[in-house]
């Protein structure tokens, strides 16, 4: 029987404006294998941020489950969950803004390594982050440097230092490529599967490029509008996308061939206003395939084979 680390149900954050709520995050479920990576894709203002954020409390839900290790994380109190906080962490898009600039390497992977209580001294300290800084590929002569005079992927390396100094479970990694260059990306992306090999983590991988996502995830959940549309396993979503939404993702990724025909899936009509959305399709507007169902009801995630989810009216039809 499969060993999930996390469950999550039913989870959502609304955002009150003055046009009304805003559905950011709405009734997303999902369950994560221990050990494994979970991809979440969708393009920018979909809410895949925000689920990691909520799952981390780093933004309070409105509702729902996030039940990690068999404990509902969002009925900890601040002390409860701050003791929780080694076991899951985050790793930031943006490598610069996400470090202090006032500290050196050195000071910024000790603050996880002084949570940990098991190094005291500083000579345990120092030696325990020269460790660390091996562990993902960070020269000790860099060990007094400050951000701005490293380029970008040493800082993402940081950063993923910073995130292993508390010897995490679960670490969310916030679209941690998409500001670097492309051998950089390629880099870090290894580093990480690297680093769930030797350490058995498990990741939940946020990204808006499904190549990226499937070179990295086991599991991938395709999210519109703060709703789940698809999940399924990496290789079948990609030999079997049944969602329109997800065939287009898919269709938009580049072929690195000159003499490539690939016919490419380019999606009209108005997006809809995620502020208190109506009961139907929240992809319909710009779906090809929409009939009369779509506009009598939202689509319920359902499994149309083993470990295949889509909510679609039209399927399979």
């Amino acid at each position: 029987m499969a060993d999930h680390i996390l469950e999550v149900n039913h989870l959502k954050k609304y955002f009150k404006t003055n046009r009304g709520m805003l559905h950011a995050v709405d009734d997303i479920t999902f369950r994560l294998e221990r050990g494994k990576t979970l991809g979440i894709v969708g393009e920018s203002g979909c809410g895949k941020s925000t689920t990691g954020r909520c799952i981390l409390r780093l933004i309070e839900p409105t509702d729902g489950e996030v039940i990690f290790e068999g404990e509902d994380l969002l009925k900890l109190g601040k002390r409860q969950m701050r003791a929780r906080c080694s076991d899951l962490q985050i790793i930031f898009q943006d490598p610069f803004s996400s470090l202090n600039p006032r500290n050196t390497v050195m000071e910024t992977i000790a603050e996880g390594v002084r949570v940990q209580k098991k190094y005291r001294t500083p000579a345990e300290i120092e030696k325990r982050v020269l460790e660390l800084m091996e562990t993902v590929g960070l020269a000790e002569r860099l060990i007094n440097s400050y951000p701005h005079e490293l380029d970008g992927g040493r800082r993402q390396r940081i950063g993923i230092a910073r995130a292993l100094a508390v010897e995490p479970k679960l670490i969310i990694c916030d679209e941690p490529v998409s500001a670097l260059d492309v051998s950089i990306q390629a880099q870090i992306l290894n580093l990480l599967k690297e680093l769930q090999r030797k350490l058995g983590l498990t990741y939940i991988f946020i990204s808006h490029d499904l190549s990226v996502v499937n070179h990295i995830s086991d599991e991938i959940m395709v999210m519109y509008l703060g709703q789940t549309v698809e999940k399924a396993p990496s290789a079948e979503l990609f030999a079997n996308p049944i969602h329109p939404y997800t065939k287009a993702l898919l269709s938009a990724i580049p072929i690195p061939k000159v003499d490539a025909n690939k016919e490419r899936i380019h999606l009209k009509g108005e997006v809809t206003s995620p502020i208190d959305p109506e009961d139907e399709c929240r992809f319909a507007k710009r779906c090809l395939y929409a009939c009369e169902k779509c506009q009598k009801g939202c689509p319920k995630l359902k499994e149309v084979s083993p470990g295949h989810f889509v909510a679609c009216h039209c399927f399979p039809e």
